[in-house]
Parts: C-alpha cells; sequence; structure tokens
C-alpha cells in the first residue's frame, strides 16, 4: 500500500515510533519534529531523546524558513512530522520537506495515520520513513491496538532489531483482525472521505460553526481528504458540552478511523489536565470539536449533528 520495500508491524503506534527513532537517531545525533506532532510522539523526542545525549527542535509545520535554517546549522538526523495533523487537518508539504532534507543528510519521517494509505503515500513524495497506528484506518474496527513502520530494506532491518528489544510483537489474534481490515479499509475510507467532505462543506456554511475545508498542500498530495473533521462551535466550553452530549449517533471517544462515528472535545478530553498555555500553544480552544466519522448514512449523522448544533 505504501510502495516500501519493507514494513514492520508493531504492537502500537507508539511501538512503531519509539522503535524507529532510538533505530535511526543516535546518540549525539539531532531530531527536528513539528510543534504539532502527536502528543505522545512530542513528549517522547522532548522528553526521553534529550536525555540520551540527542538534540532536539521543534518548528512550525508550515515554516519552512525555520527549517532551512535549523537545516543549515548542519548536525540534524531527522525529520519527524505528522501529516494530517491532530486536531488541526495541516498537511506537511511532504516533497518540499524532502527536497531540503535530502540536500543535506536527514532522514524524513512521516506519521501518516490520519490521512490513511489510501490517501496519502509519503513514501512516493520523497520521505524515507512512513509510520502508522494501524489501531485506526487500517484496522478500522475500533478492537486491535497496532502500528506499522514502512521504508527501505535497509532502514527497517535496523527498526526491527529495536522493535525485538522493545517487545513489540503483536498477537496471532491481533494480525488477523489487521488482515482482516484491510480487505475493506478502501471501501470504508473512501465512504468517509465522502461523508466528511460533505459535512465539512455544510458547516462552513453554518451559522452556529466554523470550519475549514482542505485546500493547498493537501489537494496536491492527497487523493481524499480522510474522515475527520475539526471546528468550532459558536459557544464557549460549555456551550460545546452540550453540543457533544446532544449527538446521538457518534460514541464519545478519542480514537479515530473504524466503522462508527467517534466524537470528542480536546480541551477536556485528549488535552485534561493541560495547562491553559499549552492549550494555547496547541490552538486547542475550549470550544473546538474533533468529529471521526465512520460508515453510517450522510443523511443521519447530518440529521443528528444539525439538532445537536440547535442545543449549543
Amino acid at each position: 500500500m505504501e510502495k516500501a520495500q519493507a514494513t514492520i508491524v508493531t504492537s502500537s503506534g507508539m511501538n512503531a515510533i519509539i522503535a524507529t527513532l532510538l533505530a535511526v537517531v543516535p546518540p549525539g545525533g539531532h531530531v527536528v519534529a513539528t510543534t504539532d506532532c502527536y502528543s505522545e510522539a512530542r513528549a517522547f523526542i522532548r522528553g526521553r531523546l534529550s536525555k540520551m545525549g540527542i538534540r532536539t527542535t521543534f518548528v512550525d509545520l508550515d515554516d519552512m524558513e525555520a527549517l532551512k535554517s535549523v537545516l543549515d546549522q548542519g548536525n540534524v538526523t531527522m525529520f519527524y512530522a505528522d501529516s494530517l495533523t491532530n486536531p488541526h487537518l495541516k498537511c506537511a508539504d511532504v516533497r518540499r520537506v524532502a527536497e531540503l532534507c535530502h540536500l543535506r543528510v536527514p532522514l524524513v519521517c512521516i506519521d501518516s495515520t490520519l490521512a490513511s494509505p489510501i490517501n496519502q503515500k509519503p513514501l512516493t513524495l520523497g520521505a524515507d520513513v512512513v509510520l502508522h497506528s494501524i489501531t485506526k484506518y487500517i484496522a478500522g474496527h475500533h478492537d486491535v491496538i497496532a502500528g506499522c513502520v514502512s521504508g527501505s530494506e535497509e532502514l527497517i532491518s535496523r527498526i526491527r532489531v529495536w522493535h525485538h528489544d522493545l517487545a513489540g510483537a503483536i498477537s496471532p489474534n491481533a494480525a488477523y483482525m489487521i488482515i482482516r481490515g484491510l480487505k475493506t479499509m478502501a471501501l470504508r475510507v473512501e465512504a468517509q472521505n465522502r461523508t466528511a467532505l460533505r459535512m465539512a462543506r455544510l458547516l462552513e456554511r453554518h451559522p452556529r460553526s466554523s470550519v475549514s475545508t482542505t485546500r493547498g498542500t493537501a489537494r496536491r498530495q492527497m487523493t481524499g481528504a480522510g474522515g475527520v473533521i475539526s471546528f468550532e462551535v459558536a459557544s464557549d466550553m460549555r456551550g460545546a458540552m452540550r453540543f457533544v452530549d446532544a449527538l446521538e449517533l457518534p460514541f464519545i471517544a478519542t480514537s479515530l478511523g473504524g466503522c462508527e462515528s467517534l466524537v470528542q472535545q480536546p480541551a477536556i478530553m485528549s488535552y485534561w489536565g493541560k495547562s491553559d498555555a499549552e492549550k494555547a500553544e496547541n490552538g486547542i480552544k475550549d470550544n473546538l470539536v474533533r468529529f471521526s466519522f465512520g460508515i453510517e448514512k450522510f443523511e443521519d449523522l447530518k440529521d443528528d449533528i444539525l439538532q445537536a448544533l440547535e442545543k449549543i
């Protein structure tokens, strides 16, 4: 699916991330990551790698000049980014990033979980490594935890050693459920793409919500925008809570990419316990809602969202 020479499947997406970083970045190395990469990956890069004698620098996904400046200083081992990002759905210009990095030494590692292999293939755009949380779109049924890393035979062989050391093997039952999910992934993702885009266009025009549809880089390098939309309701935290509670179809949960729709309010769920400053740094507003669409009928989801918006 990723047009890679090799792929290793791991016990979780986080295992895939950690095994890749530990295998590829040596002591004395330097990781440049984006400020809005997956929060657990960001915490590992900032908190753990720095204790191993590895330098870390964070740059804004959209700031190519900042990336060039860091690269010009030399000694960068890896550039790490999510594309699409969660929950703001920003798209990295993978081709441009790869051009900048490959003029020097750094490897380009892209976490493509929110895009899925159906919508985006970073290796064909110049990335060296692509990561996925298989838990999401690939397995697609909210009932298995796994991850994967794809790249060249040489890179994957190095990562495989760390994968074994970290006890990252998946169970036979998880492997079976992933194979089951792969059989329907294209159908599921295409349906989720259609629903999410239609809903984004509807919410873009609705007086009680604010949402931006996919533009620019995403349209150039992706065949579909994915099944997640993030939008702000025209209210405060309590109003957003009333909206979420009024929804009847989606489950309230933090995952994404499965057959059932899920909804979450990041300020009081995935960012619960974080300081106001940290929320502001990551663009997490009190009235932000992230909706991951499943494969239910668009009309049913539309009716549900519209009735819930009346409750804010």
